[in-house]
């Protein structure tokens, strides 16, 4: 049977025989992994907590390219834990200031047809390579670091043909947006979205990794382009062309679904706050006046997009009302760009530079003013992404961007640019400077070296396996879209705070609702009822740790982001699903909620519970895999998994 390249993708990393059909469960073999600091900590905790010598990956990435901000010394402590880490058990470190992680990983050790888990939402960025990359829960990535299979189910496959090609001043962020103008923010879970046609072949590398970096914000499982002669040339600018396989959909393949996306067509785009798929054209927002404006990112952190900036600004000076800050993606890049000329355009215009690192896109340092308008090209525009909770965010392309910091308001390029066709003229360069010195290398043999702890490192807090009878009240009743920056915020201040548990959990919520811990610790055990999209957005399981470490037992929502309930699985929280979502409208904060035969309901994966305060019932049922239910009788996990290491070792 003809297979299109995301099936190819599966098959070629099965562990166990078995049929691709949508929503069917697969284990698939893991190739490479990556994490970054504020993520890290705990999945490597966990990893600890499995006893073994070395890591049983083909290649392991420890970046440390978050929280560069060290605002006091719990930060440099992770960085200086996860390199003995990374020493100790095999993993390849990237120091501070080499960059993101997802260029990094992209540029310097993507190749097609690889399976790669991300401890972080946008790890699909490899997929422009024609790789399987999936975004993932520290706790997965401790688990295939230890040898198992991941196992997942088997998304449905959706043909996304391009046709034509962007006309200057579009750009492939406009493309993404349009996506997500039509998806929504939850259409994609469940779904691979995979590129074909004629505008495909026109789009380079760093211009698919926009794409597919942003097919996070729809949900999706992942997003896939071809392995083709774009990315052969990219690796040989690598100087990895050895690395290259050709990696195609069969002809006369089958998909899922399919959407049309006509590149000519195509306008300069604008999510507008405070959600990625608040869509609208550029020319249609009314212009109000911009404070900042941030151009970079994993998402548009490449060569040719400060390099259409450089050229959007040249001749102009930044609107003395703005604060234009460049966050280059890569030391690569940057040397790049600095033996090019390009640097010394874009800082005589105005612009400041940060350090090579995520920072600002996850509210780590560069905050807006208070109640600010901030322009920028990352990838999220939650309430609070920030770091300032009453900013307004809003996602466009690099050459809006810089035509924004010069006007001071939403701007189009052709508004300050005489002949917009020279953006079109851009391209990749045909050779990177490459220099690797900031990526370490472990020893052969790690077993003498100890690994170092700061004094806010913390045990990684584990849940207890479920009780026959549950009685708790509801200590949160949130709306649709609840996202994990809504759970565990973004910010310098508590990105720090995320080796120590303890710690975090008293922020859970906070600026959502400021009283939930306190609520939480009070009742002791407690329900969470959410609506829509439960924990959209950012990977970190921190959202899901915390409520399980104050009590949370389950979250029973209308429907949960991927990540997010694979997090709530792999930390014992049950994740359940109204079977009539109007059961939603009947219950309050505070109510108390009784279930009877807890684990035997769960196996048949529908649960019967009774509101004790309403008098009434209603029934919750376990979108799960059979394994998915058997690691939460088990507690979690790290629960399940030590028990199977340990039945390995019998043998």
């Amino acid at each position: 049977m003809a297979m299109n390249l995301t099936q190819k993708l599966f098959a070629a990393h099965l562990a166990e025989p078995a049929e691709l059909v949508p929503g069917q469960e697969i284990k698939v073999t893991v190739d490479q992994t990556l994490t970054h600091d504020i993520n890290a900590v705990m999945a490597y905790l966990a990893f600890e907590a499995l006893d073994l010598d070395r890591v049983r990956t083909k290649l392991s990435v420890s970046y440390i390219d978050h929280n560069l901000l060290q605002i006091d010394n719990k930060t440099p402590d992770d960085h200086i834990y996860l390199q003995s880490i990374a020493q100790k058990y095999g993993l390849v470190l990237s120091k501070a200031g080499n960059g993101i992680c997802h260029a990094l990983q992209c540029s310097r050790f993507g190749k097609p047809g690889t399976l790669l888990l991300g401890g972080d939402s946008h790890t699909p960025s490899c997929g422009a390579l024609g790789m399987l990359a999936i975004g993932v829960g520290g706790m997965d990535i401790a688990v295939a670091l230890a040898g198992f299979p991941y196992v997942m189910k088997m998304p449905k496959v959706v043909k996304v043909n391009l046709k034509g090609r962007l006309r200057p001043g579009t750009a492939a962020k406009d493309i993404i947006l349009e996506m997500l103008r039509r998806t929504t923010v939850k259409g994609g879970v469940g779904k691979v979205y995979e590129y074909v046609g004629e505008g495909v072949e026109t789009l380079s590398i760093p211009e698919r990794l926009t794409i597919a970096n942003m097919g996070a914000e729809m949900g999706a499982t992942t997003s896939v382009f071809p392995a083709d002669g774009q990315v052969r040339a990219f690796l040989k600018a690598q100087g990895r062309e050895q690395d290259y396989t050709e990696w195609l959909p069969n002809a006369g393949c089958g998909y899922d679904e399919e959407i049309q996306l006509d590149l000519d067509a195509l306008e300069p785009l604008v999510a507008c706050p405070h959600m990625p798929d608040n869509v609208m054209k550029v020319a249609d927002v009314p212009k109000i006046p911009v404070q900042q404006v941030f151009i970079g990112s994993c998402t548009n952190g490449s060569y040719s997009d400060f390099k259409k900036v450089a050229l959007v600004l040249k001749e102009h000076k930044i609107n003395p009302d703005v604060s234009l800050v460049l966050g280059i993606s890569s030391r690569q890049i940057y040397l790049r760009l600095l033996q090019d000329g390009v640097i010394a355009d874009l800082v005589d215009s105005g612009a400041r530079i940060t350090e090579f690192a995520c920072g600002p896109c996850c509210g780590i340092g560069i905050a807006p003013s208070s109640k600010g308008i901030s322009v920028r090209t990352s990838n999220r525009n939650f309430k609070g992404r920030s770091s300032t909770a009453d900013a307004s965010l809003y996602l466009v392309s690099p050459e809006v961007a810089a035509a924004t910091a010069i006007k001071g308001r939403l701007a189009l390029p052709q508004e300050v640019m005489d002949d917009v066709s020279v953006l079109g003229t851009v391209k990749e360069p045909e050779t990177y400077p490459i220099n690797d010195n900031l990526f370490l290398l472990p020893p052969e043999d790690g077993r003498d070296i100890s690994i170092v702890r700061g004094p806010n490192i913390k045990p990684l807090p584990v849940a207890d396996p479920p009780e026959e009878t549950l009685e708790a009240k509801v200590s949160l009743k949130a709306r649709d879209n609840v996202s994990t920056d809504d759970i565990t915020p973004a910010s310098a201040q508590f990105s720090s705070m995320r080796s120590n548990m303890p710690a975090m959990a008293q922020y859970a919520f906070c600026r959502y609702d400021p009283d939930f811990a306190k609520r939480a610790q009070k009742d002791g055990k407690s329900f969470i009822v959410g609506g829509e999209n439960y924990g959209q957005g950012s990977s970190r399981e921190h959202a899901a740790i915390t409520p399980m470490y104050l009590g949370v037992k389950m979250v029973i929502a209308k429907s949960f982001a991927r990540i997010h309930k694979g997090n709530l699985i792999n930390h014992g929280v049950i994740p359940a699903v109204f079977v009539d979502k109007a059961a939603y409208d009947g219950i309050d904060l505070d109510d108390t909620f009784h279930i009877d035969n807890l684990r035997d309901q769960m196996k048949n994966k529908t649960i019967e519970i009774q509101n004790l305060s309403k008098g009434n019932r209603f029934t919750v049922k376990l979108e799960l895999t059979d394994q998915e239910v058997e690691i939460l009788l088990a507690g979690g996990k790290l629960r399940f998994y030590k028990a199977k290491l340990a039945e390995e070792n019998k043998k």
